[in-house]
């Protein structure tokens, strides 16, 4: 199963590096060595509760070394990565640190998607394996991923199914994915992993949210990741006695890495691994488990403030810190949060690419309410940049540019999109409008780029735009954000039918599942019109759409 990796990681080097690595910035470990650094000093301490399974951190650290032998007799090897495509789930943890050891990096990717992107990440990513469940919210993800494997023959043999849920005749063609993750059946002993990573490869690779299209592959390097690990436990208050809930996808690096999932285990904390955001499902886990924080974007942190008003609410006071991320709340949606759930809000804002920035956990209301808070590192690297490039006066708005020592410096196997969102001396253009705030928090103020922000969600428009049109009875088709009261923005497309025809929502959103489109991306509203109205230069009058959309 090994594959050939012919791949050239993007890196930070230079001058740059050598300073990261001189100030201590960087260090020379790999982050499942932060992560399971109280394997040793702390074994019998919870680490990870996912339903009735409960591992310490002796546990899950000895889970990790045996998955790690396992997948090197399997033939995973250094520089090949495997397509991780599971729910929240002891294997999700457990696989990923062991991936990440191996240096065979897990590229995290949401349950939600389907051919459509899928196809695109293999091709991109070339993967020796895929990891996904059987089935999940009723779609048959291993039928997809046997298309998968069968459509993208590798030059070393095919990708290998690794399953969980898997039935008796599935094993002929998979692997049992929780047997290999499964803690050793006596005293774990190391060796037979192969060579590990070193501190320059990547620890895992997130995906971008397609702003642009179809989503791009972010290695993010052990070192440069590891920075983000140690630093971002503090800034939440996460240390020992945390108790984290992941109720929103783990493979999102929001939930993964801000502290999250691997900053709470990295802290000695314990993990809970949720498999709804719904209030009922999730306050009976903070109930039970005393759950002290956990991360939601604000469409669902408004829903839980309004469930935790009604009679019977389960004992919530041991939340003590919320963060709300993903996309830009509104002041109403998390005004409430503080004496409904009885915890501190913290503003997070950050990208997969790399920069975060939290507000502070004393900061006073107008700064919590009203801004997304400062960058983590003191080494980030921030530039508010106008039309033409130049810095924006004080308090004005322009594009924010960053980087820093756990910003990427690329994309994997996407030349013409580092071309793009990188400039030339290193600097990310986040396609963010920001200004600065007197307290020196950022306040995002929108995109400079075509996308739909659905409750975190981000939607590329123009992806849209074009399967749409391949719809036999559209002639043109252009998808616009529209104002809605809990996400924020939902996805309005317009249409212009072809002549004698007609068009309902349903149809449309019909086709576009049929072409493999995941479903937080279909259209939620459909006008049906003669034309589309266009500007000098032949482009679609977006802004014309939008206003039309709101005005509506």
């Amino acid at each position: 199963m090994s594959r050939a990796a012919p791949r050239r990681w993007p890196v930070i080097a230079g001058e740059r590096a050598e300073r990261y690595r001189r100030e201590g910035l960087w260090r020379a470990e790999r982050i499942d060595e932060i992560v399971l650094a109280h394997a040793a000093s702390r074994p019998g301490a919870p680490a990870l509760v996912c339903g009735e399974r409960r591992l310490t951190h002796g546990e899950l650290a000895a889970a990790v070394g045996a998955a790690a032998r396992r997948l090197a007799a399997l033939g995973v090897r250094r520089g090949s990565p495997v397509v991780v495509q599971l729910p929240n789930g002891v294997e999700l943890v457990v696989l990923t640190l062991a991936l990440s050891r191996l240096g065979a990096p897990p590229v995290l990717t949401p349950v939600t998607l389907r051919a459509f992107e899928l196809e695109h990440i293999v091709s991109v990513t070339r993967p020796a394996a895929l990891a996904l469940p059987r089935r999940h919210a009723r779609f048959d993800h291993l039928a997809l991923g046997r298309a998968l494997r069968d459509g993208h023959p590798g030059p070393e043999g095919p990708m290998a199914l690794l399953v969980t849920g898997g039935r008796p005749e599935d094993a002929a063609d998979t692997v049992d994915l929780t047997a290999l993750c499964a803690p050793p059946d006596g005293p774990y002993e190391a060796g037979g992993e192969g060579e590990p990573a070193g501190p320059g490869d990547p620890a895992v690779c997130l995906l971008s949210n397609g702003t642009t299209g179809r989503p791009k592959v972010i290695p993010r390097l052990h070192e440069a990741y590891g920075h983000q690990l140690r630093h971002t436990p503090a800034v939440a208050g996460v240390g020992p006695d945390a108790i984290y809930l992941a109720v929103m996808p783990a493979t999102h690096g929001f939930v993964l890495g801000c502290p999250g999932v691997l900053g709470t285990l990295s802290a000695g904390g314990t993990v809970v691994l949720g498999g709804s955001a719904e209030p009922a499902a999730a306050f009976e886990l903070i109930e039970r488990e005393g759950v002290t924080h956990t991360t939601l974007v604000p469409a669902l942190a408004e829903r839980w403030a309004e469930a935790a008003s009604e009679p019977g609410t389960p004992d919530l006071s041991s939340l003590r810190v919320l963060q709300v991320g993903g996309a830009r709340p509104h002041p109403r949606q998390i005004e409430r949060i503080p004496e409904a759930l009885g915890c501190r809000v913290q503003q997070c804002y950050g990208m997969s690419e790399g920069l975060l920035c939290y507000t502070a956990l004393d900061d006073p209301d107008e700064v919590v309410l009203g801004t997304q808070g400062r960058p983590l590192s003191p080494a980030d690297e921030i530039l508010v940049l106008d039309d033409e490039g130049a810095p924006v006066a004080d308090g004005g708005v322009g594009e924010l540019l960053t980087r820093g020592p756990y910003t990427v410096a690329g994309y994997l196997g996407d030349p013409a999109a580092d071309a793009s969102a990188f400039t030339t001396d290193g600097f990310y253009r986040t396609g963010d409008l920001v200004r600065v705030h007197p307290s020196g928090a950022l306040v995002v103020e929108g995109r400079t780029r075509d996308v739909v922000n659905r409750g975190g969600e981000k939607i590329p428009a123009a992806e849209l735009d074009l399967l749409a049109a391949e719809h036999p009875a559209v002639a043109a088709a252009a998808a616009v954000a529209a104002p809605h009261p809990r996400f924020g923005e939902i996805v309005c497309l317009y249409v212009v039918p072809c002549a004698g025809r007609s068009l309902d929502l349903e149809d449309v959103r019909a086709f576009l599942r049929s072409r493999g489109l995941a479903g937080f991306k279909l259209p939620e509203r459909l006008e049906v019109v003669d034309g589309l109205p266009y500007l000098g230069i032949g482009k679609v009058d977006k802004a014309a759409l939008r206003r039309r959309a709101a005005a509506r």
